[in-house]
């Protein structure tokens, strides 16, 4: 699927049509460039090129001190780059699923987190935690779930979702400079996406949403997979006249409270596109938000769509039927609309 042109923060006027994949890989390989301090570690990112082939030609051009191996123990290389990141370096370290990464919550919730509090402002840990997230295709339970909002949950992390090509090289980037921890959920069936990405030096700015459609009559809230969703299903209300405003979130934390508001305050109605679990999930959020803002500007409750309640299922079927999609959110649209189907 080709998105349409990112808006520019920085960079070039050259643009290249590249996948998910490889913006970020060059969102790496130029942050690894321009600064020393930058290094990923990682199950099979070195010698097999990423497990999702990220970190394609990494190992041959930083080597294996920039460029790090690690065994199957999310816990321990965690710890290790929560450490080194406090003591000056920067440290990506992928996760090769963010499924893995309930191993490492500790480091993650417990150290990167809170040391900076803890520590009265003297020791900061300039981290990356990155890897895909959520469902792919017959993955089951274990493997196939979205877990933003338990690091949207805590102090002190920021949780980066990027969409597109153009977002996942200039999130990356960004997060790369950060000095806050930074958990950054890729979508593992957005890496064949492809993209139009500007070449050389691009960022994105974390904590800032993307209308990725105008529309008038509702805004659909989204972040990551459902974007696409919720691109889909704009399209198909498009072609019953009703313009739908398409909102990527791109940072869940901070999110970009400005971006929702001006928003829906113009629409005056609004669905909240997911594809994690709906109790205290990222909708909720969003819909408290906009109620206790802007209650007035309401013509209708916010509604949500979510994944099902339910482990995911293996069965191709069932699979697809707890999945958030166009359909779905088509049909939330038109409760908003009040325009359901007799």
């Amino acid at each position: 699927m080709c998105m349409r042109p990112p808006r520019r923060t920085e960079g070039s006027a050259d643009m290249a049509v590249i996948t998910y994949r490889d913006a970020l890989g060059q969102a790496l390989r130029e942050e690894m460039q321009r600064d020393p301090d930058v290094y990923l570690m990682g199950e099979e990112v070195a010698e097999y090129n990423g497990a999702y082939k990220v970190s394609r030609g990494l190992l041959d051009e930083f080597g294996p001190m920039r460029v790090v191996d690690t065994p199957i123990a999310e816990l321990g290389f965690a710890g290790i780059g929560v450490g080194s990141a406090m003591v000056g370096l920067r440290p990506v370290v992928e996760m090769m699923t963010w499924n893995f990464a309930l191993l490492a919550i500790d480091q993650i919730v417990n150290a990167a987190a809170k040391v900076r509090y803890m520590s009265g402002g003297q020791v900061g840990c300039p981290i990356v935690f990155r890897g895909p997230g959520g469902a792919a295709l017959q993955l089951a339970a274990q493997h196939s779930q979205a877990f933003e909002s338990w690091y949207a949950h805590v102090p002190g992390l920021k949780v980066v979702m990027p969409a597109t090509p153009a977002d996942a090289k200039g999130l990356l980037k960004s997060a790369i400079r950060d000095d806050s921890p930074v958990v950054f959920i890729e979508g593992e069936m957005l890496y064949n996406m492809k993209g139009e990405v500007p070449d050389g030096e691009y960022t994105t700015p974390l904590g800032v949403a993307d209308v990725k459609r105008p529309g008038r009559d509702v805004t659909i809230i989204c972040h990551s997979k459902t974007v696409a969703v919720a691109l889909k299903a704009a399209e198909q209300l498009a072609g019953e006249g009703v313009e739908a405003e398409v909102i990527d979130l791109r940072t869940i934390r901070p999110l970009d409270t400005e971006a929702i508001l001006s928003s829906v305050a113009r629409t005056h109605r609004c669905v909240v596109a997911e594809e994690g679990w709906p109790f205290a999930g990222i909708g909720a959020q969003v819909v408290d938000l906009v109620q206790r803002e802007i209650f007035d500007e309401l013509d209708a409750p916010v509604l949500r769509v979510t994944g099902a309640d339910v482990p995911m299922p293996y069965n191709k079927g069932l699979e697809k039927a707890a999945k958030a999609d166009p359909a779905k959110t088509i049909a939330a649209v038109k409760r908003v609309l009040y325009a359901e189907a007799s």
